[in-house]
């Protein structure tokens, strides 16, 4: 059995409110499995966002050690990339500018910076939008160029935080679907992928495990194996099944 990527070990967080302490993680411990995609929820407040941080090395814990490969993490020198609520593009820069300012410091030729941009751009639907401003283009497709910049630096760990949340729902399915199609393919990176998400279909949808978080002060209630098979039918019985056996695990 393949050793786990990264290690989470009875993680705590405290913050201090005047001479309140508000304990949001309590003894959190879960693996992270090579060349899967992993899944974090659970309700609203449970810190879900806080160990993305935390692994991003943002936000140190109270408690506790994150390892990849049994070292901590911050000092393994390990490439991530990462894709939030909002596309946080820059409004002056066009699309194909906004993913090659990301480029820079890796790589020094400007002709293969273009290339690399190119590239990906074409690769999350975007050909033939790479002149465009970010206000000139759909929520959807400013999301797009984010998956383009964050894939593009080549990175072993791709973090994601409520990446479709803000989205309409096909552009969220259509989003999704081709994401997947890019991850399968071997040939690209990111083979990892942690992703937090409110959403239990999506989750079971794009994971192959997902850990269920409860309410503050959190702790794992279930790291919970998806094995359907991929590519999912979201409107088969075992997939609501799937889905059915996650809410229950979030309800205890």
């Amino acid at each position: 059995m393949e050793a786990s990527f990264l290690v989470a070990d009875h993680l705590r967080m405290t913050y201090q409110y005047g001479k309140t302490e508000v304990v949001a993680l309590e003894d959190v411990s879960f693996t992270i499995e090579r060349n899967k995609i992993t899944t974090i929820t659970g309700p609203s407040g449970c810190g879900k966002s806080t160990i993305l941080k935390m692994i991003m090395g943002i936000t140190k814990p109270t408690g506790g050690s994150i390892t990849v490969d049994g070292r901590p993490i911050n000092r393994v020198g390990l490439k991530m990339a990462a894709v939030f609520q909002t596309s946080a593009l820059l409004p002056w820069l066009t699309v194909q500018k906004n993913v090659e300012i990301v480029l820079e410091k890796l790589e020094t030729d400007e002709g293969k910076r273009v290339e690399r941009a190119l590239r990906y751009l074409k690769m999350v639907g975007l050909d033939g939008f790479e002149e465009a401003y970010p206000k000139e283009l759909s929520g959807g497709m400013r999301q797009r160029v984010s998956f383009a910049r964050a894939l593009a630096t080549g990175p072993d760990l791709l973090i994601m935080d409520e990446p479709f949340v803000n989205l309409d729902v096909f552009s969220a399915e259509a989003l999704r679907e081709e994401l997947l199609d890019l991850w399968e393919n071997p040939d690209l990176p990111p083979r990892t992928v942690i992703m937090v998400t409110h959403n239990v279909d999506e989750a079971v949808q794009m994971s192959d495990k997902i850990i269920i978080l409860g309410r503050r002060p959190s702790r794992v209630l279930e790291e919970m194996p998806i094995t359907l098979r991929r590519p999912r039918n979201i409107r088969s019985d075992e997939f609501y099944q799937s889905v059915d056996s996650v809410i229950t695990a979030m309800s205890r």
